[in-house]
């Protein structure tokens, strides 16, 4: 009897403060502003998600067509790229690091509940992507997962534990496939 009413508890409480709801209420309604700017206008799409509280660098491109759930859960380096139709589902915190990219249709899930516990409350592990990262299309990326400097996400790997720095990793889950030898690019 205890769990059901834990359960029926967690799912009456609210999950966010009101000032997040009403930020999140702000963001939906200025979507449109971001989501139908004409494709090179990246510095107007940096500037409505600092509007937001979104930590943007210098020379970043985000795309119209990505998602960013949470702008002010956002950190985002100098020269980064956020492709087209990238999905950042960031409840928790999200880094990314400077000349990082993510392409097409990657997904960073910052967000997740507890499945241990029979309420399953809500959690918010944050996602760190190292500088120079490439998390490459369709790929995931994890609650809580950190993806090291200059590591390769390869296209639709599934990466819900930590990746190496440098490394490269593919499939479902990612596994490292190869280590990333910077000296051999022209």
């Amino acid at each position: 009897m205890s769990n059901e009413l834990d359960i029926s508890a967690n799912r009456n409480m609210s999950k966010y403060r009101r000032s997040e709801l009403l930020r999140r209420i702000a963001w939906g309604l200025c979507m449109p502003l971001f989501r139908f700017s004409p494709r090179p206008m990246f510095a107007w799409r940096c500037f409505l998600l600092r509007l937001f509280g979104a930590r943007i660098g210098r020379d970043v491109h985000i795309y119209s067509t990505a998602t960013i759930y949470m702008p002010w859960n956002l950190d985002v380096a100098d020269w980064a790229a956020i492709g087209e139709h990238a999905y950042i589902y960031n409840l928790g915190r999200v880094s990314i690091g400077s000349r990082a990219t993510l392409s097409p249709h990657a997904y960073i899930c910052a967000g997740t509940h507890d499945h241990r516990k029979a309420d399953m409350p809500l959690l918010k592990p944050a996602v760190h992507i190292g500088d120079q990262a490439w998390i490459c299309a369709a790929a995931f990326i994890g609650p809580g997962v950190t993806i090291g400097e200059g590591a390769i996400v390869g296209a639709r790997a599934v990466a819900v534990k930590d990746v190496l720095a440098w490394s490269i990793v593919a499939g479902n889950p990612a596994k490292q496939i190869g280590m990333r030898d910077m000296d051999k690019a022209e």
